[in-house]
């Protein structure tokens, strides 16, 4: 007996150890574990993370451009914004890595912080190390050279890690994906009072460089949840704008009116996102909600 209970306490200590050694460790609402925060390299050893050592072995990286990487990499410093929940960031965040281990890049010269995905806190880490970086899709990747922001990766490479990472230190006109909402948030936080002069402008010009109707709507939401409200409506309503004939742009208009009890206006949004999208059961129950609530 007393030795049953001494290789139970053992055990139980050596797991405590062990989950000192995974920083920024959690377990999400659903009993998985997950990262979130401030991680290190060997965070990534979890045996629940063997997607990472997986993906780091299956790609094949470009051996010609790596050497030329060695030399122009070094100056520079990188954030790495991701979720562990994330299929993009399962796939790129180990190929990333590979790249720069290949490139022989100091390892005490790149961050990673892992992001949630509750609602209540999307996209955000406990810290909030990703405000005000406009962090709206994962992995993104960011590039500094004498503390400065150079460019950075969002999500995919536009070619490959390799070639895209090749013109962002060599100095080469790059500029990531989402182009849209990096050009709305900076319209945001330099240009907000005269933003309404630019809509027609802008509704004819953004669907020229917008990845489709989903990239303002996760820009949105990411607002949204980081209680950013002027942000996340200007964004909103620029969207059902842009694309009057989508359903998501309505549904998603509607649930941001629904959040600031705007009932009315939610209403209208919601049901034009039926209209447009008559089998869209979200907008049903969320204007029965609404209607249940107007009722009471």
């Amino acid at each position: 007996m007393n030795k049953q209970i001494f290789i139970l306490i053992s055990f139980f200590f050596f797991n405590i150890g062990f989950a000192q050694k995974t920083k920024g460790l959690v377990t999400n609402e659903k009993g998985k574990s997950m990262l979130l925060g401030k991680v290190n390299r060997a965070s990534f050893n979890h045996e629940d993370f063997n997607w990472f050592s997986k993906n780091y072995r299956a790609y094949l990286f470009n051996d010609k451009i790596t050497k030329l990487l060695k030399k122009e990499l070094k100056p520079y410093k990188i954030k790495v914004f991701f979720g562990s929940w994330c299929g993009d960031s399962k796939r790129n965040v180990p190929i990333f890595l590979k790249i720069l281990d290949e490139s022989n890049f100091p390892k005490e010269n790149i961050e990673f912080i892992a992001l949630d995905r509750k609602d209540e806190a999307y996209k955000q880490s406990p810290n909030r190390e990703e405000k005000g970086l406009n962090i709206h899709r994962v992995p993104t990747f960011i590039f500094y050279k004498n503390g400065k922001e150079i460019n950075r990766i969002v999500e995919h490479p536009k070619e490959t890690y390799e070639r895209d990472l090749l013109k962002i230190v060599q100095g080469k006109k790059y500029t990531s994906k989402y182009s849209a909402v990096e050009l709305i948030n900076t319209l945001l936080n330099t240009q907000k009072d005269s933003l309404k002069t630019q809509e027609k402008q802008l509704i004819s010009y953004l669907p020229e460089i917008a990845e489709g109707v989903k990239e303002l709507n996760t820009y949105g939401f990411v607002k949204l949840r980081a209680n950013e409200l002027e942000k996340a409506r200007y964004a909103f309503e620029l969207n059902a704008k842009v694309y009057p004939n989508h359903y998501i742009t309505h549904y998603s208009l509607g649930k941001f009116y629904h959040q600031e009890k705007n009932y009315k206006k939610a209403l209208e949004s919601l049901y034009r996102s039926l209209s447009l999208y008559s089998k869209n059961e979200k907008a049903k129950e969320l204007i029965k909600e609404i209607e249940h609530h107007i009722l009471k």
